[in-house]
């Protein structure tokens, strides 16, 4: 089970059902699971996403695999074609074992770049950069590569965090983070695919963004990119970026724009929030709910999400579940511990009815804490009244973590080693 605190949050038959719906919602995203449905060999051919390779004495076949999910993914891909990988390298934030003597693993940092980073993006860009054309190079991204691949110019990994460290407290939208990280970097935007070429190159994408722009997913190191460094600029000026980092402009870059370099490239998405969704609709369904997928790419300030979810619950009749998927922001004013699903069920609480109950978890299960989401619901509230916690001074604090922590109404998974963007399920029960 992917919920480790399942026997001691579910203390109501409401909750239950519910935390059973989101359980079966994380199984379905299982990335091994991934694996197996979109990599299968079948003789002299190897059929990845859909695409065939054919196996030749003249061809080599290397792995690259960054993100969240990248280690998983890989060991995955070692059991069904391990035997004709040549080479390759992982790049993830968690340590393990790989069993193939040719692919190597390096541990790097998130969410912000590292000196690691530096030195493991620059392994992959320095293997990447010996292809021929009948080379293969089958890749996997995930959400988390954005900060993985880092290979700055005219600026260190430090200065490169503090950029996207601001952006991130001034309430950016991945997509203006991600721009932002394109165009500092010789890893992203495309430029893995430059690497690469003229080898074959096939990326199976598992989407961690809002309406799955695979442009943004792991700021897009194998996609044509269509932003530019005015842009980016732009973006700058928007957060007055300049004011606090005067240091930023040096080290924008343009990202490749011949397109001769993705002539060859394959870019598909293989998981989807849409897949964890659809399944807790089936088992919302099978438990006797009146579910519908209400979005698939919300976003937004985290107190705002959480507020109209709850104004928009009291607008359906009993039994009826909605659920979101999508990424929202938090605009940090306080000093306080959270995230923004903790932030998105706190918000929520302050509206919510005794009738209603409102969940908000990261799939990944690390919402910029240990916890990976919480529970907005009667119980909570009445957990919260009993240690006399003010919801609204937490909000305004930042301060979700600490509020869950003390309520105990909050969702331990652990790593869950998947990566779709973030999940809510929204429900009025029957009086």
């Amino acid at each position: 089970m992917k919920i480790k605190n399942f026997e001691y949050i579910a203390s109501s038959p409401e909750r239950k059902a519910a935390l059973e719906i989101i359980e079966e919602g994380l199984q379905s995203i299982n990335t091994r699971a991934v694996v197996r449905r979109s990599v299968q060999q079948f003789g002299d051919k190897i059929v990845v996403a859909g695409e065939e390779v054919v196996l030749q004495k003249q061809s080599r076949i290397f792995l690259v695999s960054i993100g969240k999910c990248a280690l998983e993914a890989a060991q995955e891909i070692e059991k069904i074609i391990g035997k004709n990988i040549h080479a390759g390298i992982v790049i993830d934030v968690h340590e393990g074992v790989l069993d193939h003597p040719g692919i190597q693993l390096y541990v790097g940092d998130h969410p912000f770049p590292s000196e690691r980073n530096i030195y493991a993006t620059k392994a992959m860009i320095e293997m990447l950069s010996n292809m021929t054309e009948k080379d293969v190079v089958i890749a996997i991204i995930s959400g988390g590569g954005s900060s993985l691949l880092c290979q700055p110019e005219n600026l260190t990994c430090f200065e490169e965090k503090e950029i996207v460290e601001n952006l991130f407290r001034s309430g950016a939208s991945i997509e203006k983070v991600n721009t932002v990280r394109k165009h500092l970097s010789l890893a992203k935007g495309g430029y893995l695919a430059k690497y690469a070429y003229p080898a074959r190159l096939i990326s199976m994408i598992f989407s961690d963004v809002p309406g799955n722009n695979i442009e943004f997913v792991a700021s897009g190191p194998t996609v044509l990119d269509t932003t530019t460094v005015n842009d980016a600029k732009k973006i700058f000026a928007e957060f007055k970026l300049s004011d606090q980092c005067a240091f930023a402009e040096k080290g924008l870059v343009e990202t490749p724009k011949d397109e001769k370099f993705f002539n060859n490239v394959k870019n598909i998405i293989v998981v989807s929030n849409e897949i964890a969704l659809n399944a807790m609709k089936e088992a919302a369904r099978a438990r006797g709910y009146n579910p519908t997928i209400r979005t698939k790419s919300f976003s937004g300030h985290a107190r705002h999400i959480g507020a109209g979810i709850a104004s928009e619950l009291k607008t359906v009749s009993p039994n009826s579940m909605l659920l979101y998927g999508g990424e929202s922001t938090v605009v940090v004013k306080g000093a306080g511990k959270g995230g923004r699903n903790q932030e998105v069920a706190l918000s929520a609480l302050r509206f919510s009815n005794d009738d209603e109950m409102i969940i908000s978890i990261a799939s990944d299960g690390k919402d910029n804490t240990e916890f990976a989401g919480g529970i907005c619901d009667i119980i909570t509230k009445k957990h919260a009244a009993e240690l006399d916690l003010d919801i609204r001074k937490y909000l305004g604090e930042n301060n979700s973590f600490e509020f869950f922590k003390r309520t105990g109404d909050y969702i331990e998974t652990g790593v869950t080693g998947s990566n779709v963007s973030d999940l809510v399920l929204a429900v009025r029960f029957k009086k």
